[in-house]
């Protein structure tokens, strides 16, 4: 576990005053601990069993000044058969009380470094990180086809009828095709 913006005061103010606890590939008792409850407390997620699922997905979480949790973000591998190449399927939830803050965007550009590293050291598992456009400020600030900080390309719509952005890990390489049976 990475405990990122620790340092003095100055510096969690410095990123929003949200310090931010890196959990991948796996998240500590006590975080899973904190994290279910603020899904709970926030009606994101109220079945344990989707939340034992959900847990295992956790890439990063923020904590405000005050030590509640703030937001998660997690991924889990998946193949889009229009891409036909393993990605990582990121999501995010983030408290009410901090939903109109840069909150999202920190644990995304965040969370798509630590995604990336991860992938380098694992001779890339997946190539990239795949979005879904759910949140209306995103979708309607970010028309751009493409993203410059982090770097999401707009690929099409989902299934669901939202704009899809992927960002390609820098040195990945397209997978083999799984063989025909």
């Amino acid at each position: 576990m990475t405990r990122l913006d620790e340092a003095p005061d100055s510096l969690a103010a410095a990123h929003g005053g949200f310090q931010f606890i890196s959990s991948w590939p796996s998240v500590t008792a006590e975080d899973a601990a904190a994290i279910k409850a603020f899904w709970r407390s926030e009606g994101a997620l109220n079945d344990e069993a989707a939340m034992d699922q959900r847990v295992k997905q956790v890439v990063m979480h923020a904590r405000s000044n005050d030590g509640e949790v703030a937001g998660v973000c997690t991924a889990m591998p998946m193949t889009l058969p229009r891409l036909g190449q393993p990605m990582y399927y990121w999501r995010t939830f983030v408290g009410a009380r901090w939903r109109a803050s840069a909150l999202v965007m920190s644990l995304l550009k965040r969370s798509c470094v630590l995604l990336e590293e991860f992938a380098r050291t694992h001779d890339y598992p997946c190539i990239g990180v795949l979005l879904e456009l759910e949140n209306d400020r995103f979708r309607e600030r970010g028309r751009m086809a493409t993203w410059f900080n982090p770097r999401f390309v707009y690929i099409g719509r989902s299934e669901r009828g939202l704009d899809l952005r992927a960002l390609y890990f820098k040195g990945a390489r397209l997978k083999a095709p799984p063989a025909k049976t």
